[in-house]
């Protein structure tokens, strides 16, 4: 009935990027955070730390047979956060989500995230339709 989705890459030991609930099309996106193709955090900003993240995301969704039109929610972690942060993190999304229909979202700030440089963590809901993945 669940089913691990983990793109090919750099993950997280013992944890699946996602979990697809294949009895109803669900998906379930763990935290992503912004590591490049080598496991790295190139990024020293939030911005460009959030369009890897998006990245990542999207090679999860592709894994899963969809893309980001079948996400529903975001939830953003971001350290040391600040308001003056929203208008280059909402640019960043609006780069990758459907803003006509924008998917429900959630931002925490918090004071530390599992590694020091990572400045964002994002987790997400996807809802695969019928057509999407097999």
């Amino acid at each position: 009935m669940f089913r691990p989705v983990n793109p090919s890459g750099p993950s997280i030991p013992g944890l699946s990027q996602a979990m697809l609930i294949e009895g109803g099309k669900l998906l379930v996106l763990s935290g992503h955070v912004p590591f490049d193709s080598e496991g790295k955090i190139p990024a020293k900003d939030v911005g460009a730390q959030l369009d890897l993240v998006f990245s990542n995301i999207q090679s999860t969704l592709k894994a899963a047979g969809t893309d980001f039109a079948s996400v529903v929610r975001l939830t953003y972690y971001i350290r040391d956060f600040d308001q003056s942060m929203l208008p280059e993190i909402r640019t960043v999304r609006d780069r990758w989500v459907n803003t006509d229909c924008p998917p429900a979202s959630s931002l925490i700030g918090v004071a530390a995230l599992f590694h020091p440089d990572v400045l964002i963590e994002v987790d997400a809901t996807a809802v695969i339709t019928e057509g999407d993945a097999g």
